[in-house]
């Protein structure tokens, strides 16, 4: 019996084996070969998450391991793909950067990697155990990712902010967790779920879930747990930066989606209130923080904030159309972070990287290509029709205002309206200011996620949208 759930189990979890074998491998490879290796790590990286994106797609069967820890269903496949698809354009972005600012580390890759590795069990967990472990799996890895530039203050400065208060807040996520097991004695999500349906709601219960959701909230930089997000953003290397804005986000979410959906679904009205006052506080937070910032990589981090609120209107009615919502939004969401990152990337002069908005003045008459990329992500993050994000925005209001939660959907409206100010003021700086220095050609990797990103944005999602729409129903509807 034990070797048969064993070989099941394995099987399951296939994908995240060949990325952690993948990683040691790589990890042996340039501890062997060096400084000098940094190149073939990072493109044997990109060949093991290829991999095991194909493995989860067309080996990996459905079903439960390990006794229930572990759980790949098809909302679980979906969420994994898009960690895979940010993983994998965050390494790929990263090597112009690494040429030209001498930031050819193999260590990058491979905690890549290991944190994507540590991501997609946070899909998959089935328990508290299990969320804890890929939480901090995936943790651990971004902690490094943030302060590897070691000659940099900024980058040091990133990495130890984001290690203190990620202490804080693992500790808080496990307070809750012991609080959960305490009062329904179980730690898998659907025992959760069978005991809150019989035996109701308790205090300690409800305590227990509002530190978990604080844990979560913080790895979404979900405000009142977001003071983390600028200053990491800005300090830590640019590709660093790329990858965190993606990816993590996209986990995290899945990780809080399960974990109240799916476990405390009989208790909806009472997270629903906790989910409610962060998703506005977020939305608004985001929109009038960002007006002021110089750096573009600081108003990508309030930006990020933002979003992560309107996502959360969609978690907000614990309905099918509701995770729906969050599921397209954060598909969307990844596609815009990456094309918009791909050309802050790009913000490269021959005297070293740039990262102050002025710096994109005129952009319009030195490159214009960049320029209307960068403006249809601006414009699709600020959620104008008819590009994606207006999409997205669509669909998590809605959801919104069939659960009767008119108000919310209302500020998220409103919020929105704020943040058109600041994304169209780099829209304006790009078109209508005096040229400042032009930019170095763009890599061709940059390139590459800037054309694929910024057409699926408009107007390919009108081609793709239907399957993809399909995929997050047939999704959402695993908890329902």
């Amino acid at each position: 019996m034990m070797p048969d759930m064993l070989t099941s189990s394995l099987s399951i979890a296939a994908p995240e084996l060949i990325l952690s074998v993948g990683a040691m491998i790589l990890l042996m490879i340039g501890v062997f070969m060096g400084e000098k290796s940094s190149q073939t790590v990072t493109g044997l990286s990109v060949a093991v998450i290829i991999i095991a994106a194909l493995w989860l797609i067309l080996i990996t069967p459905l079903g439960t391991g390990f006794g229930g820890s572990f759980v790949l269903d098809p909302f679980a496949r979906f969420m994994k793909i898009l960690v895979l698809v940010g993983s994998a354009a965050a390494v790929v972005m990263s090597v112009g950067f690494a040429e030209s600012e001498r930031f050819n580390r193999f260590e990058f890759p491979v905690l890549v990697l290991l944190s994507t590795t540590g991501m997609m069990m946070m899909v998959s967990a089935g328990d508290m155990i299990a969320l804890y472990l890929g939480l901090e799996l995936q943790s651990l890895a971004i902690y490094v990712l943030a302060a590897i530039n070691r000659d940099s203050v900024r980058s040091t400065e990133a990495g130890l902010k984001y290690f203190v208060l990620g202490a804080l807040s693992s500790g808080m996520l496990l307070y809750g967790a012991s609080m959960v097991y305490g009062f329904t004695g179980h730690i898998e999500f659907t025992a959760i779920a069978r005991v809150a349906a019989e035996s109701g709601s308790s205090l300690g219960l409800v305590v227990g879930i509002v530190f978990v959701l604080a844990g979560l909230a913080f790895k979404i930089s979900a405000v009142p747990f977001h003071m983390w997000t600028p200053d990491v953003y800005e300090g830590a290397p640019t590709p660093i930066t790329a990858f965190l804005a993606g990816a993590p986000k996209v986990a995290a979410m899945a990780l809080l989606t399960r974990f109240t959906v799916q476990g405390f679904e009989p208790l909806s009205d009472q997270w629903q209130q906790v989910i409610v006052f962060i998703s506005i506080a977020s939305m608004v937070f985001g929109a009038f923080a960002a007006i002021g910032q110089h750096n573009i990589k600081r108003l990508m981090a309030y930006s990020s904030i933002a979003h992560m609120g309107y996502a959360l209107v969609g978690l907000a009615p614990a309905s099918v159309e509701g995770v729906r919502g969050v599921i397209l939004y954060m598909t969307i969401y990844l596609v815009m972070t990456l094309g918009t990152f791909a050309v802050i990337l790009a913000m490269r002069r021959r005297d070293g990287m740039v990262e102050e908005i002025d710096d994109l003045a005129g952009l319009s008459q030195t490159n214009p290509v960049m320029a209307v990329f960068l403006s249809v992500m601006m414009l699709s993050l600020a959620g104008l029709p008819p590009l994606a994000g207006f999409i997205a925005k669509y669909f998590v209001f809605m959801a919104a205002v069939q659960a009767g939660l008119w108000p919310l959907a209302i500020i998220g409206v409103l919020a929105s309206v704020v943040g058109l100010y600041y994304y169209l003021r780099l829209v304006k700086v790009m078109w209508f200011d005096e040229p400042a220095e032009a930019f170095v050609p763009m890599a061709i990797e940059l390139r590459a996620v800037l054309w694929v990103t910024g057409l699926i944005v408009f107007p390919l999602y009108i081609f793709v949208g239907g399957p993809i729409f399909a995929a997050a129903e047939a999704a959402a509807k695993t908890f329902f």
